[in-house]
């Protein structure tokens, strides 16, 4: 039996959104078990801050500005991805976002455009990017974040949750496509998590124990309850895992 590790030493990740919350704890992770690690994301601010996360922990990473949802700025992206490292062992689609809404019917057009741009193409357009680089590498792990808003309606949240319906189809459909590239494909499906795009909910004491009563575990999730799952996607442990959406949600959906 060949032996299989969470070991990553001489692997290559990129992970979207990697400069706070989900992003930031799991490029940590890919860093620490020995990868070299890329995030990316919209705001130089943030990618500064997460640069000197890494260094105080005594770890490298580059740091890339760039809208994924924005085809313009995902080639250059790879392009710069692939000049640093040749190739791309490791994708994590974790970019997101929402803006509240009472209702889908009342939303403008603009405001779907903007949350499917964000949660669903992001993924469909760097996962088309990293194909390439990940051939080069003889095989590959595509995770995609989704949510448990993908198989739960959640008032405020319908476009949303339409958009991580599509990630997770998205997830099922590459899965196949790529099997025979070596390429898997699977995603994280949190409840709620503790970050900075969670906070209108959490924030408030009254929606948190709402929320809270809904999850066995009795609390939300941190963004390190999902580095787990996300290595053992990403490590050869998952080599025969492929079309997969892992839910970790404190037994929410159960």
């Amino acid at each position: 039996m060949t032996q299989m590790s969470l070991d990553l030493s001489g692997k290559t990740a990129l992970v979207t959104g990697g400069s706070r919350g989900i992003g930031k704890a799991v490029a940590l992770a890919l860093a620490r078990q020995g990868a070299k690690v890329a995030i990316c994301g919209r705001k130089q601010e943030n990618l500064n801050k997460a640069v000197e996360a890494f260094q105080e922990d005594g770890l490298e990473v580059s740091a890339h500005m760039a809208n994924v949802g924005k085809p313009d700025q995902v080639t250059p992206l790879f392009q710069r991805i692939e000049s640093e490292f040749e190739k791309l062992d490791i994708l994590i689609n974790n970019v997101g976002m929402n803006i509240l809404t009472p209702a889908i019917t009342q939303a403008e057009p603009a405001l779907w455009d903007k949350i499917i741009e964000t949660n669903l193409k992001g993924p469909f357009l760097t996962s088309g990017q990293a194909v390439g680089l990940m051939k080069k590498a003889g095989k590959g792990k595509i995770i995609n974040i989704s949510s448990i808003a993908a198989r739960k309606a959640t008032m405020g949240m319908g476009i949303y949750c339409v958009a991580k319906a599509g990630v997770e189809m998205l997830t099922r459909v590459l899965a196949v496509e790529l099997a025979r590239d070596h390429i898997n494909v699977n995603g994280i499906a949190p409840c709620m998590v503790k970050t900075e795009f969670s906070q209108p909910f959490w924030s408030n004491s009254t929606m948190l124990q709402e929320i809270t009563n809904t999850i066995p575990m009795g609390r939300i999730a941190e963004a390190d309850d999902l580095v787990g799952t996300a290595l053992y996607l990403a490590s050869d442990l998952s080599d025969f895992v492929t079309g997969e959406i892992i839910t970790v949600d404190g037994g929410a959906m159960a």
